[in-house]
């Protein structure tokens, strides 16, 4: 690449920042929402729930769907149950990676924010971050994925206990039910301050749209189907 190419890179991808940002957080930028200990990628729901959700979505999901589907149900059927959540892990595994793909093979490494000096040799966001420089690409939003994916999943899951009757229920499944609840209540309050505070539009609009898509080919399209890891059990299965 000549000095000249470097220059226009350089400068295009500083146009585009600036106009990728410009039109980011409205609200923050404008200070209808002001600067708070959620604004900050540090606080404790974002390092210890949010960084590790998927992890918090299986743990407490897969005993749950052991519990809740096991009422009147066949252990064949709660086997295939469980395979819903080998379909969630593997949608929510495929997605991040896509994200991660797109990010670094439209990207460029600088050495600060003034997005003046380009590194064309780092061609990752891991290598660029890890020799100390700044990555700029197309980020789609992970966590906006994430949120929506796992709180969608979720609430699919907790169906059952609608029409579980309280002399079939027991200690360890109600438990489950409140922390299942309480997860959906921490990832919808992160998913409003990912809003808030984090990304730009179209990055949050991409990922949230993947998120309910996942869900809406799963859950909607294809598991009424025979051949898949079906729904949660109903209330006339229950019957």
């Amino acid at each position: 690449m000549t000095a000249s190419s470097v220059v226009s890179v350089s400068a295009f991808k500083h146009t585009q920042h600036i106009e990728q940002h410009g039109c980011g957080s409205v609200l923050k930028r404008i200070d209808l929402v002001p600067e708070s200990y959620f604004s900050s990628s540090r606080n404790v729901l974002n390092l210890y729930f949010v960084k590790v959700s998927w992890g918090w979505t299986i743990v407490l999901l897969l005993p749950f769907i052991l519990y809740s589907n096991s009422y009147n149900k066949s252990h064949r059927f709660v086997l295939r149950r469980l395979t819903s959540l080998l379909v969630a892990t593997l949608i929510w595994y495929t997605c991040t990676e896509i994200f991660f793909y797109i990010e670094d093979v439209t990207g460029s490494c600088y050495e600060s924010d003034n997005m003046q000096v380009i590194h064309g040799d780092i061609t990752t966001k891991a290598a660029c971050r890890k020799a100390g420089f700044i990555w700029d690409g197309f980020d789609i939003s992970g966590h906006s994925f994430i949120l929506t994916y796992s709180s969608l999943v979720i609430v699919e899951e907790m169906v059952p206990m609608l029409h579980i009757t309280d002399v079939s229920r027991n200690a360890p499944l109600d438990c489950l039910y409140i922390a299942l609840n309480a997860i959906v209540v921490i990832w919808i309050w992160m998913f409003g301050c990912t809003s808030v505070y984090f990304h730009d539009i179209i990055d949050k609009i991409l990922g949230t749209s993947c998120g309910i898509l996942g869900w809406y080919l799963t859950y909607v399209v294809w598991y009424p189907f025979v051949f898949s890891p079906g729904l949660p059990p109903q209330q006339k299965q229950h019957a």
